[in-house]
């Protein structure tokens, strides 16, 4: 029984490790690493987006997501590990801040790629 209960377990890991793509890993991290995904303020490709728009002592504001699919990885990492203005701490792994910057940059590459086929 103590055998079989081993190969079930290595075999379950085994599985599990293989069950997505790291692709597939940094698309659902993207989009909800800790609970608010990054699309919703970065865009569904980290080019940035519109947040809210709104008035300020009877000026037009907007406030932004800014775009992060252009910054260098250390930029990157250095955004994910601090406080800045309305950007939540989701402290994330070294690996997990890895998979979501070769998510970013895997699109604008493929992106890329297809604007030169054409």
């Amino acid at each position: 029984m103590k055998y079989i209960l081993f190969l079930f377990t290595s075999l379950s890991l085994f599985a599990l490790e293989n069950f997505i793509t790291p692709m597939e890993y940094a698309s659902q991290l993207y989009k909800n690493p800790r609970g608010i995904g990054c699309n919703h303020c970065h865009g569904e490709n980290g080019r940035g987006k519109l947040i809210a728009t709104y008035k300020h002592k009877g000026i037009q504001k907007s406030f932004r997501g800014p775009q992060i699919n252009t910054l260098k990885y250390a930029e990157f990492y250095q955004a994910l590990n601090r406080r800045k203005k309305a950007m939540p701490r989701y402290f994330l792994t070294t690996k997990e801040v890895e998979a979501l910057y070769l998510y970013l940059h895997k699109q604008e590459r493929e992106e890329k790629r297809k604007k030169s086929e054409k």
